[in-house]
């Protein structure tokens, strides 16, 4: 059974920030979204999609504004030969089943449609429609993407569940866990975490395992950030607990705050440019020796979309990973726009954090 989503209303295509956070409650709540419509509150074709996809045998998750809410309702009983009825001050189709606070759930022929109502500043209301398989997620490192299939295909067999893989940066591939039925996904996850004990990390959220691993040992980690701008910063402060093993970090764009803030030598610089092994060094040196962290993330790079040269192309990042006893430096060159190339650069420099220290992080 396929899960579309349907969002109505103007304010779902032009406020990201409200569209994002629907998406991602909708994606920790239930299973795999198979596609994602947008209607403005006047699309005249709205009826005829809805009588079509209540005519399906599929989920459908209706996202809607206080404003379309009773429409939707209207066009729902329109299409099931329905009428709206009043229940806990909302509109509702009767043959609904189920209804929550701004939340009401209808079972129709084969289809189950849950239709919810928010608009900005709220909170999204109960997800009352259930997923009917249970999936997990674990992350596998320097392992090769064909080799990790064919190591994990046996235990999926043996314990009834399907995977896919999919590579978030190079050395680091996500594998997202289904089992329906009499499927046993810890089984599936303990017996590939005992095949692969330093490169397997069974949580589906890297960086609140990264939280709960250095808050367990009272150890914290800060970051410099040129290219990035604090995404770095921002992609762990936006999860629960970060304070417990942040302190702080720097964004030091230009060459002087380089200089003044962590240290970094301005015959260095000269010598080598600020988007180099041996700035990144420094720079994640000098995190520590401000910061007193046990951890330290450097990144330097020309994001672009302009500034590269031919020695130093669009999309080359240097990356430092430093812990107090050993430190180490990657060159690598992405390839997409400003941000994706933020984006990986990200990914990246957490690789390199869980791979310096296998013992705490594996």
């Amino acid at each position: 059974m396929k899960l579309h989503l349907i969002f109505i209303g103007n304010k779902f295509i032009y406020n990201r920030s409200l569209r994002e956070y629907i998406l991602r409650k909708i994606e920790n709540e239930s299973e795999f979204i198979n596609s994602i419509t947008y209607f403005k509150a006047s699309d005249s074709s709205l009826f005829l999609y809805l009588e079509e996809e209540l005519n399906s045998s599929d989920q459908i998750i209706i996202i809607s504004t206080k404003k379309n809410f009773s429409t939707v309702g209207k066009l729902i009983c329109t299409a099931t030969s329905d009428s709206q009825i009043l229940r806990e001050g909302m509109l509702i189709p009767q043959k609904a089943s189920l209804f929550e606070d701004r939340s009401y759930l209808l079972e129709y022929n084969n289809s189950i449609v849950n239709v919810l109502q928010i608009d900005e500043g709220e909170s999204l209301p109960q997800l009352l429609l259930q997923a009917t398989s249970t999936k997990a997620t674990i992350h596998v490192f320097e392992e090769a993407e064909e080799d990790l299939i064919t190591i994990l295909n046996p235990i999926a067999q043996t314990y009834e569940v399907q995977f896919d893989v999919t590579l978030q940066v190079e050395g680091w591939l996500r594998v997202d866990i289904f089992s329906k039925k009499y499927g046993d996904i810890s089984k599936f996850i303990h017996g590939a975490k005992k095949l692969l004990p330093k490169k397997l990390i069974p949580s589906s959220n890297i960086v609140l395992y990264i939280i709960e691993k250095l808050s367990a040992s009272s150890k914290k980690i800060t970051f410099s950030e040129s290219c990035t701008g604090g995404l770095l910063s921002y992609y762990f402060t936006k999860e629960n607990g970060a304070s417990k093993i942040l302190d702080g970090s720097l964004v030091t764009y230009s060459n002087s705050l380089k200089e003044n803030w962590l240290a970094v030598s301005h015959s260095v610089i000269e010598e080598n440019g600020a988007v180099s092994k041996e700035v990144v060094r420094e720079m994640s040196e000098g995190c520590i020796s401000v910061s007193g962290a046990d951890y330290a993330l450097s990144v330097s790079g020309i994001a672009g979309d302009t500034g590269g040269t031919t020695e130093k192309p669009v999309g080359t990042v240097y990356i430092g990973v430093r812990s107090k006893e050993v430190h180490e430096e990657e060159h690598l060159h992405f390839h997409g726009d400003r941000n994706y190339v933020q984006s990986q650069t990200v990914l990246y420099a957490v690789k390199m954090l869980l791979l310096i220290d296998k013992e705490t992080f594996f």
